[in-house]
């Protein structure tokens, strides 16, 4: 079975690899929550050590000025896209949440690493509320954009969201939700549903995300279709009422998820994800830096449903 070193790649956050052509790319958000890097290797392995190429830096005012989150780089048609969430202040608003929003920015070169980035704008959607989280993928010829936003009407933090693009910075017609947090282990703290993840495997669309706080109680829960089936009927979905991926105290892994995937050079689908290797926080866990990225190899039963285990060890 093939492993890497744990942790994979130390203090970063939300990790994302994209497997484009001949090589491979890495975003996450980084400790500072300041800035968006690129990295980039022909193998997996080889993210490992790339040199991070700063994409674009957060300014200093505005919108966008404080706690870049979770940024994903996307090709759509050729051209170079990130999806990530920024707020204008560290103070929470009357719900006593962060005030983030969704943005877009688009790559005006053929080489993310090197070209100019333009900032097409927050990303709108039905609610002016908290949002995050943002992927994109595409399924049955059409372009999907998945997030996590908070209701008006809902109580919670956030839930699953999907919509089709109209282009990479729009939605086309009106998004349904997925999911929202109601089993006890997504509302431990606060009840959240974040971080979605897509993956098309066999006869299945899944969709995996990330629910309660961000501390030990972080964990995993999964989403399915049959691949033919409207993703814009909510009875065409499943959802399983345990966590799929979770706290593992024999292995000193701590609060694993914002999970996405990859594959490896063979095609065999690698799960991209963060876990600390304690449970001790101090303070606010949002500003804890040690959430490490980390990859672990996905398999899969009979019915082909994915097998995602438990979170290994560390490797040193």
């Amino acid at each position: 079975m093939r492993q890497w070193p744990n942790p994979f790649i130390e203090q970063r956050a939300d990790p994302y690899i994209l497997r484009h052509g001949d090589q491979y790319y890495f975003t996450a958000s980084v400790p500072e929550y300041d800035r968006i890097e690129i990295r980039r290797s022909p193998t997996l392995e080889g993210l490992r050590d790339a040199e991070p190429v700063v994409a674009w830096r957060k300014p200093d005012v505005g919108p966008l000025s404080r706690l870049i989150w979770a940024p994903e780089l996307h090709n759509i048609d050729g051209k170079w896209y990130i999806y990530f969430a920024a707020t204008h202040t560290h103070e929470l608003d009357r719900l006593r949440m962060f005030q983030h929003r969704m943005y877009v920015l688009e790559c005006t070169d053929a080489d993310p690493l090197t070209g100019h980035w333009t900032n097409r704008g927050k990303f709108e959607t039905p609610y002016d509320t908290f949002a995050l989280d943002a992927t994109t993928f595409h399924h049955q010829g059409k372009q999907w954009y998945c997030w996590a936003q908070k209701a008006p009407d809902i109580d919670g933090n956030s839930n699953i969201y999907l919509a089709e693009l109209e282009n990479p910075w729009t939605l086309k017609g009106d998004p349904v939700m997925l999911s929202h947090p109601e089993f006890e282990w997504e509302c431990v703290d606060f009840k959240v549903n974040e971080g979605p993840a897509a993956l098309v495997h066999g006869d299945k669309l899944f969709i995996t995300y990330s629910a309660s706080a961000t501390d030990e109680n972080y964990c995993m829960g999964l989403l399915w279709i049959d691949k033919d089936a409207d993703p814009l009927k909510v009875e065409n979905w499943h959802k399983l009422p345990e966590p799929v991926f979770k706290t593992n105290y024999d292995n000193k892994q701590f609060g694993p998820g914002h999970n996405t995937f990859t594959e490896t050079s063979d095609g065999e689908v690698v799960m991209v994800y963060h876990a600390r290797n304690y449970s001790e926080i101090v303070g606010d866990p949002l500003y804890d830096p040690n959430r490490h990225a980390r990859l672990k190899m996905i398999h899969w039963d009979k019915d082909g449903m994915p097998i995602f285990g438990v979170p290994p060890a560390d490797t040193y």
